[in-house]
């Protein structure tokens, strides 16, 4: 086994995992591996010095993010065939993860160097163990396109699988990913975490509609957000002709617009907004058609 700085070996990369906020989740092996390696390349060095400094170790740095890692990589593997040991580490958690690093360890294999993975904190794993939501299986997201279009088509792919679904978002985008959720997904039990092992963690749990209910109230939401959503339970599933028949009724009612209508339906069946908004569009249309056909029939019979 590969434990502690006496037995690091010369042309390994190593993927060291950093505390996501509370320095105490170091682990010994990670701060003897940075200790002994050659390189550390860093996603932002500044941010890293700060947690070399913590744990008084002095070492080289040479940044490696997401803007430069292919460049990067190629001096690194030069680095680690002619013998240099390098260890791989992001801002914070586990490298490769929703970070820079796959391009490296890519790079590395093909190259035939030995990588060396250390354990340590991941917001991934740390969020689903306090969430009380299945884990047997589960779908990790990671950060969502900014892109509106892309960001629909992604929720839509989604809305459909059974698993849990875990995203990254930054705390600007969480309201607005909470909002289109609801709208594509229905109103699904979710568990927010955010700040996590730091001073400030908190958890939030239920439905989607109560969670923007709070944070819409709120001045401000900070820290980095690990967002878990319930996957579709199989009681999910929609009998369409009742379903239809509640659209007709509704419309025949003239009681809510289309949009009003598919919101509160999506809540009821826990289903897509916009699925129900399209069927009732597809509804009125046959409605209207219908009727028009009629018309046109009596008007015919009329001057005959």
């Amino acid at each position: 086994m590969d434990d502690g700085k006496n037995t690091a070996e010369k042309g390994v990369l190593y993927i060291v995992a950093t505390p996501i906020g509370n320095l105490h989740d170091m682990t010994f092996r990670g701060v003897d591996i940075l200790k002994s390696v050659d390189v550390i390349a860093a996603e932002d060095t500044r941010h890293t010095l700060r947690l070399l400094s913590h744990f008084h170790i002095r070492g080289t740095l040479t940044p490696c993010h997401e803007h430069n890692e292919n460049q990067c990589a190629g001096r690194l593997v030069e680095q680690l065939a002619a013998g240099k040991s390098v260890a791989l580490v992001s801002n914070a958690g586990t490298p490769s993860v929703s970070d820079p690093g796959y391009r490296l360890v890519k790079k590395a294999i093909s190259a035939g160097i030995k990588v060396v993975p250390l354990p340590g904190a991941s917001a991934l794993v740390t969020a689903i163990s306090a969430s009380a939501m299945p884990s047997d299986m589960f779908c990790f997201v990671g950060f969502p396109p900014r892109k509106k279009g892309s960001r629909f088509a992604l929720l839509q792919a989604l809305s459909r699988r059974k698993e849990t679904l875990v995203f990254y978002e930054s705390p600007k985008r969480l309201l607005s990913l909470l909002l289109e959720i609801e709208r594509h997904m229905g109103d699904r039990y979710v568990v927010m975490a955010r700040e996590l092992t730091k001073i400030h963690e908190e958890f939030l749990r239920g439905p989607v509609s109560l969670l923007i209910e709070e944070l819409e109230n709120r001045a401000s939401i900070k820290g980095e957000v690990t967002l878990l959503v319930a996957g579709k339970p199989d009681e999910e599933m929609v009998d369409n002709n009742r379903l239809e028949e509640e659209i007709r009724t509704s419309i025949a009612e003239n009681r809510l617009s289309p949009s009003r209508l598919a919101a509160r339906l999506a809540k009821r069946y826990n289903v897509s907004k916009n699925e129900i908004y399209q069927q009732i569009l597809t509804v009125k249309s046959r409605g209207e058609t219908d009727g028009s056909d009629d018309e046109k029939g009596e008007s015919m019979h009329g001057k005959i």
